[in-house]
């Protein structure tokens, strides 16, 4: 009778991405108030305290439903001026110039990226290696699709945003060697904030 062997289940720190160890205690928390657990290691379970991460066991209460998926908000009403009510303060900054459409397409992406949980993962990985350097590129084609690079000297990450799709933010693509990513998406035109936010670098005159 031939025996059957278990293979351990991969696990992976939502946080910082590591590959647990066989045998390490991982930490059980929720991004979603509650809701989906997920492993976090405990070298960033103090990042996901910060975040407001839910710890498994701990007593919740009611909270308002979750508005992630708010289109066309926070970094994109920036340069909106017309949803601004006349008297408004940030009126009197100078006007925003009208934006192309490789820039709207990059202000949309750094907007649906900020509402995702790839968000903390980035602070979070900023609070170990620091600054990353950052681009946007849109991809060629109808489909709107558009590739975030987040680069360290020793790591990157790509994310895929694609607007309409029921999944807008996922992880496309990581790796270590920055000689291993294309010049193209090496056009730093962007920058993260400290709390992991994707911020377009682009001149508002």
């Amino acid at each position: 009778m031939r025996q059957v062997v278990r293979q351990p289940v991969k696990r992976i720190c939502a946080v910082c991405e590591r590959t647990l160890l066989t045998g390490e205690r991982a930490l059980r928390f929720s991004p979603n108030d509650g809701e989906d657990f997920v492993d976090v290691c405990p070298l960033c379970q103090d990042i996901a305290v910060e975040h407001g991460w839910i710890k498994e066991g701990s007593p919740t209460s009611p909270t308002v439903p979750n508005q992630r998926r708010r289109r066309k908000r926070g970094l994109a009403s920036l340069f909106d001026l017309g949803r601004q009510p006349p008297d408004d303060p940030v009126v009197s900054e100078p006007i925003l110039r009208r934006l192309s459409g490789r820039e709207q397409q990059m202000v949309e992406a750094a907007d649906i990226f900020n509402t995702s949980d790839y968000r903390r993962t980035v602070g979070g990985i900023a609070k170990s290696l620091g600054k990353p350097r950052a681009s946007i590129v849109p991809l060629s084609g109808v489909s709107g699709e558009l590739i975030v690079t987040v680069a360290w000297d020793i790591s990157w990450y790509q994310y895929r945003v694609t607007p309409e799709s029921a999944q807008p933010v996922r992880l496309a693509e990581r790796g270590h060697e920055l000689t291993d990513l294309d010049a193209g998406y090496q056009r730093w035109n962007a920058r993260i904030e400290q709390d992991g936010r994707l911020v377009p670098e682009i001149s508002p005159l």
